[in-house]
């Protein structure tokens, strides 16, 4: 292999690597999971070679392993030219890819505070693979970048205003990356430019948010200071009354017990009472089992006030765009969902709905519907290859 960008994309408990040429296409990918856990698993995804992991391996444990593995079968002969990360947030103070140097580093972890979890565990990708590949640029790519062009009607919540300007206090979304992709993607099979398209995007997995994009920037989206808010997810509640704090904590519940439970316990999970899982959820309600089929119901129902909702930032609508695992490979959440919108002319066709577009770059919609509706399969890492390429070539990311 020649000239390559790594790319890194640390979960919770996970590792993702994938390796693209200076085209930006992909030419190996990795992955660890079950990290901190007594049985952690790893493998190079194209030729599944298990790559071996010790008990309570950690994400720098993961990645070394996954670097050596890479090289050792072939696909890494050199130094990349670039390595990109994923960072979850980056409050307002990027509002694109940077370069990581300490300055960086430092404004990573100030926004640590609006997403502890997800921006330590970014961080310490991103050191883990500087210390393998200290004199390569390294290239922080923000999903809430892609939202910064949000409104101030749409990014400001109605409280004292001294939240915001003290304390940040304000809508930041996420999901970004994948967003981004999509209005390009979507831009593309439409015959048009990203500048001249406006869609609706649902990104649709365990975490779930839409965005409303405007002439190919972000106009609003339902994710909110954390990827709390919003839609109901796969084990995140989405939208609550912030009167329930005051009221659980009268029936002896912490706020600490709560956020758990909030964040682990709820959406699909917690309205079933068996599994986060939406293929599982669907076979359950098929045979019967009543919980299962109101999740569904109740997620496709929240989806479509969302959706609705979402079409008040918008002039024209050129697309809604379905993304993500649920929204890639979910029929019935599809049409459950737009079912929901017939008044505003949704309309699906039965089977290119169930084959997701296969054969019709994506299309589902039937002949008499308002609006095209589209699968389009998500594709973050390629993002962030070109930003990273982009930026370490010394040009401006798009």
């Amino acid at each position: 292999m020649d000239a390559h960008i790594l790319v890194v994309n640390c979960g919770s408990s996970s590792v993702k690597l994938a390796l693209f040429d200076r085209h930006y296409r992909k030419q190996a990918s990795a992955i660890a999971e079950l990290l901190n856990s007594d049985s952690p698993r790893a493998r190079i995804s194209g030729n599944g070679t298990e790559v071996a992991l010790p008990p309570h391996a950690r994400h720098s444990d993961a990645i070394k392993a996954l670097v050596e593995a890479l090289r050792y079968h072939g696909f890494m002969p050199c130094e990349p030219v670039a390595v990109g990360h994923r960072v979850v947030h980056g409050g307002e103070t990027f509002r694109q890819a940077a370069l990581v140097n300490n300055d960086t580093l430092e404004a990573i972890a100030e926004c640590a505070n609006l997403a502890p979890l997800h921006n330590t565990i970014n961080l310490s990708g991103i050191r883990a693979t500087r210390s393998i590949y200290p004199h390569v640029p390294h290239v922080a790519v923000f999903d809430t970048a892609f939202h910064q062009s949000l409104p101030e009607r749409a990014y400001l919540y109605g409280v004292p205003t001294a939240w915001y300007r003290d304390w940040g206090v304000r809508r930041y979304g996420f999901h970004g990356i994948s967003h981004s992709h999509m209005v390009t993607e979507a831009a593309r099979r439409l015959g048009r430019t990203p500048a001249s398209t406006s869609i609706i995007s649902a990104h649709l997995g365990n975490g779930c948010s839409v965005a409303a994009i405007r002439d190919g920037v972000s106009a609003d989206t339902s994710m909110g200071l954390t990827p709390l808010e919003g839609l109901v997810m796969g084990t995140r509640s989405g939208d609550v009354d912030p009167g329930l704090f005051d009221y659980l904590a009268t029936k002896g519940i912490s706020a600490k017990e709560l956020h758990h439970a909030l964040n682990h316990k709820s959406g699909l999970l917690g309205l079933s009472g068996q599994t986060n899982d939406m293929r599982a959820l669907c076979e359950l309600a098929d045979h019967g089992h009543e919980p299962s089929a109101l999740a569904i119901d109740i997620f496709c129902f929240r989806l479509a006030r969302y959706v609705a909702a979402m079409m008040a930032s918008l002039h024209r609508l050129d697309a809604l765009v379905f993304t993500g695992g649920i929204g890639e490979h979910s029929p019935r959440v599809r049409q459950q969902t737009l079912e929901h919108l017939q008044l505003m002319g949704f309309a699906l066709d039965a089977t290119l709905n169930e084959n997701g577009g296969k054969y019709t770059d994506g299309r589902i919609d039937s002949v008499d519907s308002r609006f095209p509706v589209m699968v389009i399969a998500a594709d973050e890492e390629v993002v962030i290859a070109r930003e990273a390429g982009q930026l370490a070539d010394g040009q401006h990311p798009q």
